[in-house]
């Protein structure tokens, strides 16, 4: 057995859309609300919170109705065409709104900015969960961390197809000294990242015919089932399960604490601490996205030979010592240099390790039919973590000083090691490929 990397790839665009748009998302509006709206940090990581806490109930609901639903499309992908269309109509809104309260500032602008930036939201809630549970659809578990490394692979296409675009048409030469940056062509050579992607995904994967095959599949190996029958016909999690489950959404919860609190405030951090515009941010992320783009694959195999936990449990140890020492670096420099370049390169490194894991050990615990349900219990964990942090990071930022993000990271990054211990399940491991035979790809 082994996986199909050209139908991954295709299968990963939906989740390069979404990647390109989330990249987007942290690295700009945090920047618009507190340099065009002129709003303080507390009151900007609660807008910012605000997707986080739309996903608590979008991402669980959309995930288990696309499990009920039956179309000719299949179940994931009316989800994913309707959500897309929307948000790239809402998305291109914002830039407009941002610049015309930049030339005549109206309490009315800002209500509507917000409310445009809620629709948004919800129309990307609307597809986040079926794209995601369309990988493990068409993937046999054992098969499922090869898997996710491709779609995390694509993700981090997704975002550093942003990040590049950003450096190159807002490098800090052009934007030093400008009292407000438009920010309109950004935003529609995302929005067109975001229709090719889907087109393409819509063309080339049939997602019936394929859904089918893996169910067909799975139904000859019952062994991959943690499922039990409680007597009565109705498959149960048995308890010690259960408490696997438990324990592995605290750690991502605790771990995308963290990581989203950085991701969320460094571009506003790197410019207080360091005096660096938006393309030196940009740099730094772009470089961090490139050390995940090159470990994605690498961490996959490693997991398939080694396990899913010890993967991730490397992954938190490396990314608490990587935001310690960011903590270091960005308080005695005054300016980026390449030991900050080292430092974010190994963040993406134990982030793939991290990412490449946690989703597969969550639906590994699963029924085939339950795929969108459990992938709604993974974004609730992260997104309970993402509601707190953006409003929790930004007061201490604020009343504490901006030294506190790098610390604030790696503690919550550490607890996540703790509650990783008591992970029993979930990490079913596929038979590793030795030499050429581990370069095999099916078309």
């Amino acid at each position: 057995m082994k996986l199909n990397y050209k139908r991954t790839l295709l299968v990963g665009l939906a989740f390069l859309s979404i990647s390109a748009f989330w990249q987007m998302y942290d690295g700009l509006i945090p920047k618009i609300l507190t340099e065009t709206f002129h709003i303080n940090e507390s009151l900007s990581g609660a807008i910012m919170a605000l997707d986080n806490i739309l996903a608590l109930f979008l991402l669980p609901f959309f995930g288990a109705l696309s499990d009920k639903t039956n179309t000719k499309l299949g179940r994931r992908t009316p989800f994913i065409l309707g959500g897309t269309a929307l948000a790239v109509i809402l998305m291109n809104v914002l830039p407009f709104l941002d610049n015309s309260y930049a030339g005549k500032p109206s309490a009315f602008t800002f209500v509507l900015f917000v409310a445009v930036l809620g629709l948004l939201l919800i129309s990307m809630g609307t597809y986040r969960s079926p794209a995601v549970a369309l990988m493990p659809d068409v993937t046999p578990k054992p098969l499922r961390s090869k898997g996710n490394a491709v779609i995390n692979l694509m993700g981090a296409v997704g975002g550093i197809l942003y990040l590049a675009l950003t450096a190159v048409m807002y490098p800090n030469s052009k934007t030093a000294g400008l009292a407000h940056v438009d920010y309109q062509p950004l935003f529609l050579a995302v929005s067109a990242i975001m229709l090719v992607a889907i087109a393409v995904l819509f063309i080339t994967i049939r997602e019936p015919k394929l859904s089918a095959e893996n169910r067909a599949l799975e139904a000859q190996h019952p062994e991959w089932n943690l499922a039990r029958d409680d007597g009565s016909g109705n498959e149960v999690l048995p308890a010690p399960v259960k408490r696997s489950l438990m324990f592995l959404l605290a750690s991502i919860a605790f771990w995308f604490a963290g990581y989203n609190g950085v991701t969320t405030w460094f571009t506003v951090y790197i410019g207080k601490v360091m005096g660096e515009g938006i393309g030196g941010a940009s740099t730094c992320l772009l470089v961090g996205t490139a050390g995940a783009i090159v470990s994605y694959m690498p961490i996959g195999m490693l997991a398939s030979r080694y396990g899913r936990r010890k993967m991730i449990r490397f992954g938190v140890i490396l990314l608490t010592c990587c935001f310690l020492t960011g903590y270091l670096l960005t308080t005695v420099f005054d300016s980026i240099n390449i030991l900050m370049y080292i430092v974010f390169a190994l963040v993406g490194l134990a982030w793939a390790s991290i990412n490449v894991n946690s989703l597969p050990m969550v639906v590994e615990m699963c029924r085939g039919s339950d795929v969108g349900k459990f992938t709604g219990y993974y974004y609730t964990a992260s997104m309970t973590a993402q509601v707190i942090t953006p409003v929790l990071a930004g007061t201490l930022l604020r009343t504490v000083g901006y030294h506190i993000l790098f610390p604030y990271a790696a503690f919550f990054v550490a607890c996540s090691f703790v509650t990783m211990l008591f992970v029993r399940h979930g990490d079913v491991k596929a038979e590793a490929k030795r030499g050429l035979d581990a370069f095999d790809v099916d078309d």
